[in-house]
């Protein structure tokens, strides 16, 4: 095939598609989702790329529409714990969660994500379209349009500003001199996916489109609906374009009313016509707002405080890049926000190769090779979809952690309302972010941990009459993440895990990265953070609380991950009661008014909750020592002694020696008849291994026990022998793949990861804009980023494993992939792996690395035993591991480390 040089640069920054999805303005489907995307992580958007009718559905991160749903924990769930343990001890599967009416619990749910306004680019001559062309920069966070018609050819770009917090459009006159004739309009909300089918939610806010007379902007403010309770009950949102015309004029024009009973504006639908312009440029920036006022007076007010806000900052903007001529300097503005975004883009760099055959080919030509090829991943859709998830997760990354759909939704009322699920969702999106290099995700999953801190706090309070300790929900909607969302099916007041889980991602930031300082931002809500940042009960006093704050920023290590990991070691030691504790062999017990263990006995874990399985024949989900729990609670209380001895603070041995023993008192493991891990640690339960969660594999991954526990590891590497064989009835979500191809890197079958990442790639989990869906088919019409941002992570992890102290190289190299590099990974130990690169016909790796810290001591391992190294100086290094195979090392200015391994001795 016949590639140009044109097509060859859009593949080597970014990716590029022959065609495009137009989303109509009326009776929509899912076309949204075929759309390329920019953001910076707080605002962004997802266009079309149609030529006539291009779609701009514009996003803000913190969106949050409302609804009806108590925004409290109901007083019942804490009376309702010991009847819990009491009737899992039993082994009655019967036991309902009830109201305290006596009436079954039904799941309540959170507020839900959803977009801003639609604005319309509609073309007013139209021609015969060829060399259509769209494309989704990289290294730029740019979006463009390229198409030829009987006018010449047209090119329209746009980003995201990571640097003005705007997105820009640029739209030229043709290559023949055309100029531009448009109008800009904004769709009915009514017209938009999800809302179409008269939602009532969604027709219960109020909206007005703007345009002054100026036709300055064109702008949508929406009043959300006022419900009891609610923090947004005089809240709202709204967004704004800018329009700038050059050598052209602009008017406000009215267009046909669609009488739709949202729109209460006197104007119901005004628009902005462009006649003969040279140029045209638009500004746009999204917000919310808390006081929007009383929604009774909403139609009647004439100027709202958010549009005002939204004008001035873009006319900032717009006055930031004037040039000398008095017009606006795209290239001026698109290169100070290169400065940010490609630093973090540019960071890592991944090819295998033999993907030359395929490179240079579009999006959905690449999709339907790798359909076609249903056996083996190709090596060049694994690059493309590989960059494509580094750069949504850089896309969606900063303000806060990444939602359900990254940052990005066309459509009201999405699957599982756009929110963040942490037993699973959130986790595979951030597994990548700290290995991968990233800077700025690892602060906004921090803020977002802080906002929902409060939160986790109460749960526990409520759900087990806890104090000083963190219980992570298993949802978040970026404002709430309380214990409303469970019922007996999803008993999720009784999932334990969360936050040892959720806090892995901050420890690994400092594994790699060291003590940082953390800027507090607005969002953390910093009249919270006083409790949250309290080692223990006692707290800090007014005037140290004060002291932190007017610092501007909390340091990493005793301002948020010694308080932190400390509540979620409190977690664990307060669920544990010596009145359920499992015997010498291993049989459960419950003495009530028991105080202490006898030698030999393990604490219980109960209740607990093993997403989303039970044990064969036992028809509850409500279940004790679930294999999660014990090693979630074992890997926190390792995370927060090695806090303790880095922080030092005052009376840190004791607990140090407190941690310690409660770690030799967790349940242990237990291992089936075939020798595989059980799901739960209990002799009175049977396996079920139907079912697509892995959750009792976190002892591989996210934590790390089966590296150094050979009995540990065949466990593990059996037990996923058989959720495969036997899962037979729902292997199509997209978060399960990723889960063990996660899982299969970490037991070091290379093999394993691909055959995991398949499914989605030979189905239907891709667009054609490399963007991924929940499903291998579409099963749930749900978008979803976790394929596409789990996806780096598995091939990070099978390349480099690392944790503290120890860097393994290719510990998971897919048979297929005989010679490639990945440059620029970050190891848990504070080492970037600056270049990695194999070639298995000559039979060597090469390795540079770099250290952030002088005396750093590190094991290396490529196949063999551990070598032990020191960074320390400028010095050079021969050393001979025990079979003899020969590693050369340079130090280079006394950080970088060079070794060169021969294969043929290794493997």
């Amino acid at each position: 095939m016949k590639i140009d040089q044109f097509h060859r640069r859009l593949y080597e920054k970014g990716n590029f598609a022959n065609s495009y999805t137009e989303v109509p303005t009326s009776n929509p489907g899912f076309e949204w989702r075929e759309g390329m995307i920019s953001g910076n992580g707080e605002n962004g958007y997802i266009t079309s790329g149609s030529p006539y009718k291009d779609s701009f559905i514009f996003q803000n991160i913190w969106f949050n529409y409302p609804s009806k749903e108590p925004r409290t924990i109901p007083e019942e769930i804490t009376e309702q714990l010991e009847d819990a343990r009491r009737n899992v001890f039993n082994l009655n599967d019967q036991w309902k969660i009830t109201h305290s009416n006596g009436a079954t619990r039904m799941r309540t749910f959170y507020y839900s994500y959803h977009p801003g306004h639609q604005l319309r680019l509609n073309a007013m001559k139209m021609g015969s379209i060829s060399e259509y062309v769209r494309w989704t920069n990289h290294e730029s966070a740019e979006t463009g349009v390229r198409y030829t018609d009987d006018y010449g050819q047209w090119i329209r770009t746009s980003f995201t500003s990571r640097e003005d917090n705007v997105s820009i459009t640029k739209i030229s006159q043709s290559t023949e001199g055309t100029k531009i004739n448009m109008i800009l309009s904004i769709d009915d909300i009514s017209g938009m996916c999800g809302a179409h089918n008269g939602n009532s939610e969604v027709m219960a806010l109020q909206y007005k489109k703007l345009v002054d007379n100026d036709a300055e902007y064109i702008a949508q403010v929406v009043h959300y609906p006022s419900y009891p309770g609610s923090e947004l009950t005089q809240g709202g949102y709204a967004g704004l374009t800018k329009v700038i015309v050059v050598n052209g004029t602009k008017k406000k024009v009215l267009l046909a009313n669609s009488y739709e009973p949202m729109n209460v504006g006197t104007e119901q639908n005004p628009a902005i016509q462009v006649l003969n312009a040279d140029a045209v440029y638009l500004v746009t920036q999204c917000n919310r707002t808390f006081d929007m006022g009383e929604i009774e007076e909403f139609s009647d007010v004439g100027q709202y405080a958010i549009v005002e806000q939204l004008l001035q900052n873009t006319k900032a903007v717009e006055a930031k890049y004037k040039d000398g001529n008095g017009e606006f300097n795209y290239v001026a503005s698109l290169d100070f926000h290169k400065q940010k975004h490609s630093s973090e883009f540019n960071a890592v760099k991944f090819q295998i190769k033999g993907a030359e055959d395929f490179k240079y080919m579009d999006n959905q030509t690449l999709i339907n090779v790798q359909k076609s090829a249903s056996t083996k991943v190709n090596h060049a859709f694994m690059e493309q979809v590989y960059n494509q998830g580094r750069y949504a997760m850089i896309c969606c990354s900063g303000s806060s952690a990444p939602r359900l759909y990254g940052m990005w939704t066309g459509e009201w009322n999405p699957g599982w309302r756009g929110i963040y699920t942490l037993d699973a969702n959130v986790n595979l999106q951030v597994a990548a972010m700290n290995t991968g290099h990233l800077t700025q995700a690892p602060l906004g999953y921090i803020n977002f941990f802080l906002r929902n801190t409060p939160d986790f706090e109460y749960n526990a309070r409520l759900a087990y009459g806890m104090h000083d300790a963190l219980q992570v929900s298993v949802n978040s909607d970026g404002d709430r993440g309380m214990h409303v969302e469970y019922d007996n099916d999803y008993p999720f007041e009784y999932w334990n895990a969360g936050a040892s889980w959720c806090l892995l991602p901050i420890y690994e930031y400092w594994q790699c990265q060291g003590n940082q300082q953390i800027q507090i931002q607005e969002e953390m809500k910093i009249a919270n953070l006083k409790p949250i940042l309290s080692v223990n009960d006692g707290g800090m006093t007014d005037e140290e609380f004060a002291q932190l704050i007017g610092k501007g920023f909390l340091e990493l290590e005793k301002d948020v991950l010694l308080p932190l990991l400390t509540k979620q070691a409190n977690f664990w030691e307060q669920i544990c009661t010596p009145e359920y504790y499992t015997d010498t062999n291993g049989n459960a017990c419950h003495e009530s008014g028991k105080t202490e263990l006898l030698p030999g006995e393990k604490y219980m874990i109960i209740p607990t909750y093993s997403p989303e399985n039970s044990p064969l024949g036992y028809s509850s989900t409500i279940t004790a020592n679930a294999t999660m729990d014990i090693a979630a609670a074992r890997d926190g209380l390792y995370m927060v002694i090695a806090m303790e001895k880095a922080v030092k603070r005052f009376g840190y041995e004791a607990a140090i020696v407190k941690w310690e023993a409660l770690l030799n008192l967790l349940p242990d493991y237990k291992f089936d008849t075939d020798g595989a891990l059980r799901e739960w640690a209990m002799n009175e339960y049977m396996e079920n291994n139907n079912h697509r969660h892995l959750s009792h594999l976190y002892v591989a991954w996210p934590a790390y026990e089966t590296q150094n526990n050979p009995e540990l590891f065949e466990a593990t590497r059996i037990a996923i022998e058989n959720r495969e064989r036997y899962n037979t009835e729902d292997a199509t979500a997209g978060h399960g793949w990723m889960h063990k191809a996660l899982v299969n890197a970490r037991l070091k079958d290379g093999d394993g990861v691909l055959s995991a990442l398949l499914p989605m790639m030979t189905n239907a989990g891709y667009y054609a804009s490399l963007m991924t869906d929940h499903d291998t088919n579409r099963r749930c019409h749900t978008y979803c980023t976790d394929t596409s941002f789990g996806t780096v992570a598995a091939i990070n992890e099978a390349l480099i494993f690392s944790n503290t102290g120890e860097i393994e190289f290719l510990p998971a190299l897919p048979t297929e992939w005989k010679s490639g590099y990945i440059n620029g990974l970050m190891a848990r130990t504070r080492v970037k792996v600056k270049e990695l690169t194999w070639d298995l016909t000559n039979g060597t790796v090469c390795v540079i690395l770099n250290s952030s810290t002088n005396d750093n001591t590190i094991k290396l391992r490529l196949g063999t035993p551990w070598i032990q190294v020191t960074v320390n100086g400028s010095e050079t290094k021969v050393l001979q591991d025990e079979i003899g195979s020969h590693i050369q090392l340079t130090l280079h200015e006394g950080i970088d480390v060079s070794m060169v391994f021969d294969l043929f001795d290794l493997v």
